[in-house]
């Protein structure tokens, strides 16, 4: 159980990095982006082929963030140039990415059990376990992407790029062009997708191509997740900042649920219909509970009201 959960804690991580993504389109741009299935394998495919071929694990890692980046100006430009709407242009750009996937691995897996990754060099420079080289590597990365999004989106474009979400037509009405902002942040979203796959595949040491199948589940999950525990905190998710650090931790929380579930002896095929019930339950609790609240104020009210005739 425990080496299950350690192994949890550092996919979670990794797998944060693609909640941050996620974050990015379905919380600040208001776009349900369904392209992450697609760009998640299209990074771990680009990542392992780059790898195989002998380029620098590091390098690797760069491309298949590129690559992310450039599924999500494909679907930026369908949605914002040419006006299809967004989950339409998400769904286009992951079917052609199936296709893309193939044609960069030339076949549909790709083993990387003779190659050096990068944590099999730390591995060996450090001489810890592989589950807690993940974890650190996850975990610093993390926490450099957190800060750079937190600089960011406290930029020009950054600002814009969040006011786009949050009221386009006012955006657009001071002189900004939110084409080219949503474009900017579907790359971004995206490119950090890519990473988070690049990643994957090294740290699982082979890229498939249907390993991104379900990631926007997964992302969306921990989104969902982190708000609730972050909503727990002293302060909130007020801060931007916290915004970031619970999307990793409901990453993070995701995989510690997921973990225990299957040590308790569930289906691992049932895993896909237990994030969509969990993503479900996280969505659907909140507006319960609102509605509740309304309705006891509503007969507090009522009783005010008649207790002062």
């Amino acid at each position: 159980m425990l080496l299950a959960l350690q192994g949890a804690v550092s996919q979670g991580i990794l797998w944060g990095i693609m909640a941050l993504g996620v974050l990015i389109t379905y919380k600040l741009l208001d776009i349900p982006d369904l392209t992450v299935d697609g760009s998640f394998a299209l990074g771990g495919c680009v990542c392992a082929t780059l790898v195989v071929s002998g380029t620098d694990p590091w390098l690797a890692l760069i491309g298949a963030l590129l690559a992310g980046a450039a599924a999500g100006a494909v679907t930026g430009i369908l949605h914002a140039v040419l006006e299809i709407p967004a989950i339409l242009a998400g769904i286009l750009t992951m079917i052609g990415l199936w296709s893309i996937n193939l044609r960069v691995m030339g076949k549909s897996n790709t083993p990387l059990l003779r190659c050096a990754t990068i944590f099999t060099r730390i591995q060996q420079v450090s001489g810890l376990s592989a589950t807690a080289v993940a974890a650190l590597v996850g975990i610093v990365l993390a926490v450099a992407l957190i800060v750079a999004l937190y600089w960011f989106f406290g930029t020009e474009i950054g600002s814009a790029l969040r006011a786009t979400g949050a009221n386009e037509d006012m955006v657009r009405a001071l002189g900004v062009n939110t084409r080219i902002t949503k474009i900017i942040g579907l790359m971004l979203a995206n490119g950090l997708v890519g990473l988070s796959g690049g990643l994957i595949s090294q740290s699982q040491r082979y890229a498939d191509i249907g390993m991104g199948t379900g990631a926007i589940v997964i992302g969306l999950a921990a989104i969902v997740i982190g708000e609730v525990l972050g909503r727990l905190g002293p302060g909130g998710l007020r801060a931007f900042g916290s915004r970031l650090i619970a999307a990793v931790a409901g990453s993070v929380a995701y995989f510690l649920v997921r973990a225990v579930v299957l040590q308790l002896g569930m289906n691992a095929n049932d895993m896909k219909l237990l994030s969509a019930a969990i993503v479900v339950i996280a969505l659907s609790v909140p507006v319960m509970v609102e509605k509740m609240q309304l309705k006891r104020r509503y007969r507090r009210a009522c009783r005010l009201r008649g207790g002062e005739r």
